[in-house]
């Protein structure tokens, strides 16, 4: 079969054998992946990767222990816990210190024509949600994360700053559950002016713009996946007494609920597709600026 395959910050097209199947998991084929900023930092050395990327996607089981998985449209959660560790018997599998992540760390990518995933990570995808919205499954439960992590009342006003592609569904994403999302770009807000913000703009500046922002006894929720150290104003959040809160992956079930019910739109954001064999090509289109999704195809 025909991998991606990330060394040294070279995107390659490579031959790669079929991957075995353990006893517990899927063989998936995939029908379409999602290029996002965390297989772009992958490629610039974020966790000295080498191997396939890719964790965004839609595929269909084409092999399982079950029978009755094989043909399912699925998505899956990126991260395979041990399932027996104290974090993971708290619920908190996604911080299991034994897990792997899909595509990221000590898992292959789905940028494959084949991988795997434990069945106990995939989800079906609903009939009406076609393929090009599944496949933001997992950035929209990114954004659902924020809801489960910080408690932001209906009517709640919600600076959002950073309007990528995963700023867009955190706007959605917020909008749905009833907040008032202000959107900044790059404007600069009145200091201390929000209760919330959510900083969604990948790179490091914006860390500290997001905590001028912030109101005295506030709540900064960081998004970003930025490679390498991130210089920060501690002492401005220490004397607003600011709360900082890392937002990663969420559970996949409210955002495919979200998609299942027409609350997220996702056809604006695809900017470009390409087939798998054209991988390189594909990477260098996502890190233009101004460029939003790019998929892969099968």
């Amino acid at each position: 079969m025909i991998a991606v395959h990330i060394e040294d910050g070279r995107v390659e097209i490579r031959r790669k054998p079929m991957p075995k199947r353990p006893k517990g998991h899927a063989l998936i084929s995939l029908v379409v992946g999602g290029i996002c900023n965390t297989d772009l930092e992958l490629q610039r050395g974020y966790y000295g990767f080498r191997g396939t990327p890719g964790h965004e996607f839609v595929g269909e089981v084409v092999e399982a222990d079950d029978a009755r998985w094989v043909g399912k449209r699925v998505v899956g959660e990126i991260n395979l816990a041990c399932g027996k560790c104290e974090w993971c018997r708290r619920g908190l599998g996604r911080h299991c210190p034994h897990r792997t992540t899909l595509g990221i760390v000590k898992h292959p990518g789905v940028f494959a024509e084949y991988f795997t995933l434990p069945i106990e990570n995939l989800r079906v995808v609903p009939r009406n949600v076609p393929d090009d919205a599944a496949v933001f499954t997992e950035p929209i439960a990114a954004a659902c994360e924020i809801l489960d992590q910080v408690k932001i009342p209906r009517g709640g006003e919600v600076a959002l700053l950073g309007y990528g592609k995963l700023g867009r569904l955190i706007e959605q994403v917020l909008a749905a559950h009833g907040c008032k999302v202000r959107v900044f770009r790059r404007e600069t807000p009145r200091r201390g002016s929000y209760r919330w913000v959510v900083e969604a703009t990948g790179t490091a500046e914006g860390l500290n713009q997001a905590i001028t922002m912030t109101e005295p006894r506030g709540t900064l929720i960081l998004k970003s996946t930025v490679h390498g150290s991130v210089p920060m104003d501690a002492a401005a959040a220490v004397v607003n007494e600011i709360t900082i809160v890392g937002s990663r992956c969420g559970r996949f079930d409210p955002a495919l609920a979200l998609l299942r019910k027409g609350k997220i739109r996702t056809k604006s954001l695809v900017s470009a597709r390409y087939p798998l064999f054209e991988a390189p090509a594909a990477f260098e289109k996502a890190a233009e600026r101004g460029v939003l999704k790019v998929l892969l195809d099968v």
